[in-house]
């Protein structure tokens, strides 16, 4: 990467004692962050429903969650948002690198209107000496959708999970389970017991990440498993934290991988918000661990019935 050159501008302003510096950059916005993407790909912004907006990797395929988005310390991707709403909104990442034209912010100018499309880059370098790296379990979402903060676009479904992994970590045996606290008190913007099932067989390597979105603060907790409160959820060492309730405020985000049924064998294990109230209102869902060659038993296909009755019809 080319040596960023600065002109100093020394611009004194009336009133002030002092002199304000004024940066200006020589260099183009997309070398700031990165010369060449390694992964260049679409995103689509579309209505799901009169009041629900997600996003997808194909137009007519758009989710809530929105798809999950992976990189490796050291990469650059380009994400262009293709705008198919009749509102603008955007594309704003927790935890990489960008510029101010990759912020996806009114304020820097980075919406996307209507039917239009917009290139963002996100860059995840490593570590160095004295500054953290990026690798984490981060989060994307609007931010331009009827206002300044995107607040009507998260409202609506427009998030998704950013996970950026350093080179050599464990990867899950299966797509990660991402589960969205949030807005409100829903997952993945349902109640149960239309919340995930959620489905692995016993030993295979699962990955769960949650993350807060909406007004409320709310708590993570799974039964039967447990996981170290650190970076990956693999316990690195015995001074690590070991929970299995973990709190997700407007905006966190965490991860964390397990085995699935290790130390516990098949079930139907439940996953919820440990807000007392918030579990009653719907904030709950299961994760069904099958038998190691994919069978779901007789026990947890009951339990799994019997949980769905529990819970029976909530509104959202």
């Amino acid at each position: 990467m080319a040596v960023k050159r600065r002109i100093v501008v020394l611009a004194l302003l009336a009133g002030l004692a002092g002199a304000v510096p004024v940066i200006v950059s020589a260099q183009s916005e997309r070398e700031q962050v990165c010369t060449e993407p390694d992964e260049s790909f679409d995103l689509f912004a579309e209505r799901i429903s009169r009041t629900r907006v997600g996003y997808g990797l194909t137009p007519g395929r758009a989710t809530i969650p929105g798809p999950t988005l992976e990189m490796t310390e050291g990469d650059c991707i380009a994400v262009t948002l293709v705008n198919d709403t009749d509102v603008r909104v955007s594309m704003h990442a927790h935890g990489v690198h960008y510029t101010p034209a990759s912020d996806g912010t009114p304020h820097n100018n980075s919406c996307v209107a209507p039917g239009k499309s917009r290139t963002y880059l996100f860059a995840a370098p490593g570590p160095r000496e004295g500054v953290p790296g990026t690798a984490g379990y981060w989060h994307y979402h609007d931010h331009c959708m009827k206002g300044a903060h995107g607040t009507a676009g998260i409202q609506s479904g427009l998030f998704g999970a950013f996970i950026v992994r350093r080179p050599g970590d464990p990867l899950p045996d299966r797509e990660p389970f991402v589960l969205t606290m949030g807005p409100g008190k829903t997952i993945n913007k349902k109640a149960a017991p239309r919340t995930p099932l959620l489905q692995a067989n016993q030993g295979e390597r699962v990955e769960f990440v949650v993350i807060g979105e909406g007004d409320l603060m709310h708590t993570f907790h799974i039964h039967g498993h447990r996981w170290a409160d650190n970076r990956t959820g693999l316990p690195a060492s015995d001074a690590d934290r070991i929970i299995d309730n973990k709190t997700v405020g407007p905006a966190d985000s965490f991860g964390f991988q397990v085995i699935a049924g290790d130390g516990v064998g098949p079930g139907a294990w439940m996953y919820h918000c440990h807000v007392q109230n918030h579990s009653d209102l719907g904030m709950a869902g299961i994760f069904m661990v099958r038998t190691p060659d994919g069978q779901v038993t007789p026990e947890s296909q009951a339990a799994l019935d019997k949980w769905k009755k529990i819970e029976g019809g909530h509104a959202r």
